[in-house]
C-alpha cells in the first residue's frame, strides 16, 4: 500500500498538462457491437507528438535541477519516447542527444530531428541503442531520461490512468495496456489499484516481444535472445526493474497477441475512429479481443489504450494484407487441381459465391496444378474448415496456408517462374467489375477452349477486380480469341511483350 501511496501522490501532483492534452476516451460503437461489449479507447495517438510518451518524459525533465538541465539530457529510444523527449527540451530550452536505433521508422526520425534534437543511429533495437547512450552519458556528462525505468517517468505515464477513471461513466472491468519497457502499465497499475481495486489491469505484448510476460511467469526479469520489431515501439529485450517490481504486485496478467492480430487491430482502430494506429498502439485492441474470446464475457466496460500512431505509411499496405487472416475473415489455401482445360472453372464453382480474395498459380508440369487461393470468411475457423472438408470431399488435396509464416510473407508472391514445358503461351490483363461471385463468372465467361498457363488475381476491396492470365493458344487461333475476348466486354490488355513477363515467367528461348 505504501507503493500505491507514492504513486497516487506522484499522479496526481504532476504538471504534464504543459505540454500533453488530456485526450478523450472514446466509444468504438462498431467493435462494441460486434463482441457485445462496451469497448473504449483512450485515445493517446492524439498527443502532440502522437504517443503518450511525453507525459513521462515531461515529468521526469521537469524534476531535474536546474544544473542538470543545462548540461543537457540524453535519451534512448525506438521513437516515442524520442519525440518526448525531444519537444519537452524544445519547450524548456535544454539541449537533447536521442540515440535510435537504426531500424527505427523513418516518420520518427524525422519528427524528432526536427524538434531540434540531434540523433545517433546506433544499434539494431532498443537495447543496443540504450547501452551506447548510457556510455555516452556518461563521457559527456548528460542526464539520462530513462523511457520506463524511472519513478518520476512511471508518474507522468500513469496520468492516463487518472484521466480514464476521470472520463468513465461506470466502473470499468478491465483495462488493457501495451507493453514494452513496462513504465505506462506500472503507471496504471498502481493508479487503479489504489482507486478502482476490482478493475483487471491487463498488459498486452507481442508474441515475439514478451519481456513482461516472461518475466512474470519466471518470476524475475529475463533477457530475450531477440525480440521481433513489427511492434517498434514495444521491442525490449527486457523489462524495467521498478515496472516489474509494480507489476508482479498490481498486474492480473499478461495477453500475447500475433502480428495477424495486431494488424486486424489497427484494422478495427481505424473502422471506429477513421485514425491509423501503429502496431505498438494497436496492442491493447488486439489483446482486449483475445481476452473477450476466451472468456466469453459480455456486457463488461473494457478500456482499451491507443498508445500511439507513429506509423510509416509504407507500411500500411503490409498491414491490411495481414489484418483479414488476424480477424479470420480470410483463409489462405494450397489446393492441387487437375492440368486441364476447365478445372479452374470446375474448382471455383466448389468454392461457391463466396468472395474470393487472391488466386495465384503457374503452370508446372502436364499432370497437376499447384494453386495458392485466398477465401473470405464471414464465420472465422468454423467456416474455414467447412471449407477445407468440402474441397476434400471433391478429391481436393488442400494445405491450409492460413498459419504459415512463409507462406503469407513471401510465397504468394512468388508463384510463378519461367515454365519449360509449355507452348504458345499468351499473356492478357483484364480489369471486370469487383463483386462477390465476380472471379467465377469471369471463368465461366472464358470457357473450356484454351489451357489456363498462369493466373494471378488479386482482391484489394477496389470497384474493379484485375486478373493477368495466361493461356495455351495456337497462332492459327490468335484472331479467335481476341473476337471472344471482344466479346467479354472487359477492358483487357495483351502483354506477352512486356520486359516483366519476358525476364521473370516466358519459356526460356
Amino acid at each position: 500500500m505504501a507503493m500505491l501511496k507514492k504513486y497516487v501522490e506522484k499522479i496526481e501532483n504532476t504538471s504534464v498538462y504543459d505540454v500533453a492534452i488530456k485526450t478523450p476516451l472514446d466509444v468504438m460503437p462498431t467493435l462494441s457491437k460486434r463482441l457485445n461489449n462496451e469497448v473504449l479507447l483512450k485515445r493517446e495517438d492524439l498527443q502532440p507528438v502522437f504517443s503518450f510518451k511525453l507525459r513521462g518524459a515531461y515529468n521526469k525533465i521537469a524534476s531535474l535541477s536546474e544544473e542538470s538541465r543545462n548540461k543537457g539530457v540524453i535519451a534512448a529510444s525506438a521513437g516515442n519516447h524520442a519525440q518526448g523527449v525531444a519537444l519537452v527540451a524544445q519547450k524548456l530550452g535544454i539541449d537533447a542527444l536521442i540515440v535510435m536505433p537504426v531500424t527505427t521508422p523513418a516518420i520518427k526520425v524525422n519528427s524528432v530531428r526536427e524538434k531540434g534534437a540531434q540523433i545517433i543511429l546506433h544499434g539494431d533495437a532498443y537495447d543496443e541503442a540504450y547501452e551506447h547512450a548510457k556510455q555516452v552519458a556518461i563521457e559527456q556528462g548528460l542526464t539520462f531520461v530513462h523511457p520506463y525505468d524511472d519513478e518520476d517517468v512511471i508518474a507522468g505515464q500513469g496520468t492516463v490512468a487518472m484521466e480514464v477513471l476521470q472520463q468513465a461513466s461506470q466502473l470499468i472491468d478491465a483495462i488493457f495496456v501495451p507493453v514494452g519497457g513496462g513504465g505506462l502499465i506500472a503507471g496504471v497499475a498502481a493508479y487503479f489499484k489504489a482507486k478502482s481495486p476490482s478493475t483487471k489491469v491487463i498488459g498486452v505484448e507481442p508474441e515475439d516481444a514478451a519481456c513482461m510476460h516472461h518475466a512474470l511467469a519466471a518470476g524475475e526479469r529475463v533477457v530475450l535472445d531477440q525480440v521481433g520489431i513489427f511492434a517498434d515501439g514495444v521491442a525490449v529485450r527486457q523489462v524495467g526493474a521498478e515496472p516489474f517490481h509494480v507489476a508482479q504486485h498490481y498486474v492480473d496478467e499478461v495477453i500475447l497477441v500475433s502480428t495477424d492480430e495486431i494488424c486486424a487491430a489497427i484494422k478495427d482502430i481505424f473502422d471506429d475512429t477513421r485514425s491509423i494506429a501503429e502496431p505498438a498502439g494497436a496492442l491493447a485492441v488486439a489483446g482486449l479481443k483475445k481476452y473477450i474470446a476466451r472468456e466469453k464475457c459480455q456486457h463488461q466496460q473494457l478500456v482499451a489504450i491507443d498508445s500511439g500512431a507513429n506509423i510509416n505509411f509504407d507500411r500500411l499496405q503490409h498491414v491490411a494484407e495481414r489484418a483479414e487472416v488476424g480477424e479470420q475473415r480470410e483463409a489462405l489455401l494450397a489446393v492441387t487441381i487437375p492440368e486441364q482445360p476447365g478445372s479452374f472453372l470446375t474448382f471455383c464453382s466448389r468454392l461457391g459465391k463466396r468472395s474470393i480474395t487472391e488466386f495465384n498459380y503457374r503452370y508446372a508440369h502436364a499432370h497437376n496444378a499447384h494453386i495458392f487461393v485466398g477465401v473470405e470468411l464471414s464465420k472465422g475457423d468454423k467456416e474455414k474448415n467447412a471449407l477445407i472438408a468440402r474441397l476434400a470431399n471433391g478429391n481436393y488435396e488442400v494445405v491450409d496456408m492460413t498459419d504459415n509464416e512463409m507462406a503469407k510473407m513471401h510465397i504468394r508472391h512468388m508463384v510463378g517462374g519461367h515454365a519449360e514445358s509449355i507452348d504458345n503461351e499468351v499473356l492478357f490483363r483484364f480489369q471486370f467489375p469487383e463483386r462477390p461471385g465476380a472471379l467465377l463468372k469471369f471463368l465461366t465467361l472464358i470457357g473450356l477452349r484454351w489451357n489456363i498457363s498462369l493466373f494471378h488475381y488479386r482482391n484489394h476491396g477496389a470497384a474493379y477486380g484485375r486478373v493477368f492470365v495466361g493461356l495455351q493458344v495456337k497462332p492459327s487461333e490468335h484472331i479467335e480469341l481476341i473476337d471472344f475476348f471482344e466479346g467479354l466486354g472487359y477492358d483487357y490488355w495483351e502483354e506477352v511483350n512486356n520486359p516483366a513477363y519476358q525476364l521473370f515467367l516466358a519459356k526460356e528461348p
